[in-house]
Formats: structure tokens, sequence, C-alpha cells
């Protein structure tokens, strides 16, 4: 395993069109679980010029209007270009409505270790779940800046700092490491996208950009850029954005949602799905345990693969890598994990109660997870990203 490197990973603003898919599929999703904890969704959405289309199967007694959930998220988002903006863009839905689904009706909380013992997993995933020691959050760096950058991009176009942004932006982040810790900030890509293609220049922009959403970034920031260190911003010129100029799709961001390619991912998305489809919850589940474990100082790195089979209860494998940075032997790691998490996909609803989460966050609960990603959050409190078996794993 490599010592010394330079590792980038990426952003992108809820405004990207990708995102504003994600956003949309995942506010769909909250709506339904809003009315009907026990609701199954699947919820795809696509974007392209002055064009929505959203494809939903649901097996639930709820009823969720969903261009007008489309709508809500396009003007949250702020899109409000004449060819592309909440009021005007065309909307087509292709809905497939189903009974709601027995096995689907129970209570998690009134379980029987009995009974979640006959509660299968009805897809088959590998998830992963990773932590580390590089950030207070316990994420790899790269992707930790890079959504920092991102979040702080929307911000200075949505307060009126610079308000001839676009919705959408990317961010790239390149961090060199030494003995696998991160050394320096190696690079940064900004790609800023703009009203006007020829206002304000690109000069004015890129020192507009550097001065209140890079040089920022970094006040509070042990890793920090030097004199060698390179910034672009909007390398290749202007950049105007948004689903005008290049379509979206749900579910196409998956590094951007979890640990910006520093640690493996599973192919499957995580947003425009119901919280009892193990692929979503499963890889929350494995960033729980792995995290754990880096907390509670057993390691500096952690990765917890979880494979799952349909018509299984627990996982068909179960494995941790500490990449040689724990503290004693990892199979000593693997059996503490085994013991202390449980990894059953009712245990798993029971313990981060998941499928109550929307009705008890009225703006939505999943649909913020679907930008700036759903795991390493410090803005939104999530079950996952809890520390409170370190203590337990430690002793």
């Amino acid at each position: 395993m490599r010592n010394n490197f330079m590792f980038t990973s990426e952003s992108v603003t809820a405004g990207h069109p990708d995102k504003l898919c994600d956003q949309i599929s995942d506010a769909i999703v909250d709506h339904f679980l809003r009315q009907d904890p026990h609701a199954r969704v699947r919820a795809e959405c696509t974007v392209s010029r002055g064009i929505v289309f959203i494809a939903a199967r649901f097996a639930t007694s709820a009823k969720v209007d969903l261009p007008h959930e489309a709508r809500k998220v396009i003007k949250r988002v702020g899109y409000d270009q004449q060819d592309f903006n909440s009021k005007t863009c065309s909307i087509l839905t292709a809905p497939q409505g189903f009974p709601p689904q027995k096995k689907a009706q129970f209570d998690e909380h009134a379980l029987t270790e009995k009974q979640i013992a006959k509660i299968p997993v009805d897809s088959q995933v590998t998830v992963f779940g990773f932590a580390c020691d590089q950030t207070p959050t316990l994420m790899p760096l790269p992707i930790w800046l890079a959504h920092k950058m991102a979040r702080r991009l929307a911000a200075v176009r949505k307060d009126g700092v610079l308000p001839y942004l676009m919705p959408d932006g990317k961010i790239q982040v390149g961090i060199e490491y030494q003995e696998r810790k991160p050394l320096r900030v190696h690079s940064t890509t900004i790609t800023a996208s703009q009203r006007n293609a020829r206002k304000p220049s690109l000069k004015i922009l890129r020192s507009d950009i550097m001065e209140t959403v890079f040089k920022p970034i970094f006040d509070d920031e042990a890793v920090e850029p030097d004199n060698n260190t390179r910034v672009f911003v909007n390398p290749t010129g202007v950049f105007l954005g948004g689903p005008s100029h290049h379509s979206g799709l749900t579910g196409r961001k998956n590094a951007v949602d979890t640990y910006g390619e520093f640690s493996r991912q599973s192919g499957d998305a995580l947003s425009g799905k119901d919280p009892m489809r193990i692929d979503r919850v499963g890889a929350y589940a494995a960033r729980y345990a792995a995290k754990n474990v880096v907390a509670a100082g057993l390691a500096t790195e952690c990765e917890v693969a979880l494979s799952y089979s349909i018509g299984m209860t627990l996982p068909v494998s179960l494995q941790v890598n500490t990449f040689g940075t724990s503290r004693k032997p990892q199979e000593e790691i693997l059996d503490l994990v085994k013991k202390h998490f449980d990894f059953r996909l009712g245990a798993i609803l029971r313990q981060f109660n998941v499928r109550h989460l929307p009705s008890l966050n009225p703006e939505g609960f999943y649909r913020r997870l679907a930008a700036y990603g759903h795991v390493g959050r410090d803005d939104v409190d999530l079950p996952w990203e809890k520390t409170d078996k370190a203590e337990l794993l430690a002793s």
C-alpha cells in the first residue's frame, strides 16, 4: 500500500443537475414516509432543458403530487432561468402505485429478537462504510474540503454576496499525503456557473471566487494551501451550467454521496429509495460501525464491508479492513464489530428509526442528504454518525 501519494475528491453544489435529481427523488421519498412510515418507494428522476421526468413505483395508501414536490425542490435550489424554472418547466411522470405491502406493516420498535430474525432483505448488494482520523467528522480530508467549498459556493450565491452566480457548481480538491497523513493542499479546481456569459468578466469572477469561497474555507483547517498550491477557477472559461446545458440523473454521484472514492463504495445509489432497501440503510450501518472503530482508537482507518443476499436476514459476508493502521490484530476488531453491531435489516430500522425520520423533520430529511453527502455531516443530526459505541469498543 502506498504511503506517499496525492488524492483528489469531487463535490458538487445542490444545483448540479445530478444532485437536483437526487433531491427531487428523496423529496418524494420524504413525502410518502411522512404520511406512511411503512411505504415502499422507489423514485427516479432525470432533468434536461425545460423538462423533468419522474418514474416512481410505490406501495402505500399515501398520496403524493409528484410534480408539486419537484417544483418545490427546483424553487428551493434556486433555478429561475427562462428556460428552466419551477413554474414553467414541463414535468412528465410515470407513477406505478400498488397496495401497501403486508410484510412492511410492522412496528420495528415493538419487535422481539425472534421477529427481527425473520425480516429478510429484498435486494442483493455489497455496501461499504469507511472512517479515518483526518477530520473531526472522521472523513477523508479531500471530500471533506470539497463539500465544505461546495456549500460555501452555494452560500455566496444564495446570500447575495455573488448574485451573478447560478446554482450549478463543481469542486475538486487534491491533498498530498505523506505516510498516509494529509500533508498539504496540492490543488483545487472550482467551476462556478453564471447567469450571463458576458458579465462579469472571467477575471472578476476568478478574483471574487478566490476571496469569498476559496480563502475563507481554510480559516479553521489544520492543512492549508501553501505557495505551491495550484488553484484553478473556471479553467475552461465561462460556465453556464444547469439543466439548460447538461442533463442530470438520480444516483450518478455515488462518490460525492460517500467518501470521494478514498474508500470503496457500492454501485447502488443511495437516494430515491425507502429505508427498507438494504442498499441504502446497509451503507449507513457500515459507516456507523467503521466510525465507532476509529473513534475508539482501535485504528486510524477502517472500512467495513457488508454483503447481503435476497431472502437472507444476516449479511452473508462481513469484512473489516484497517489498512495496517490498527492497534490490535484486525481479527480482534472484526470480532468486536460482530459482537457489538447488529446488521440485520430490522435491527437497523429499529436503531436508526429511519422510517420515521421524515415525519420528525418537516423540512425534509432524506432530501437534505441528497446534497453534500449522506455521511460525515456535521449540519444534520444523523443516527449513523454517532460514536456512542466507541467507549464500549475501547474497553
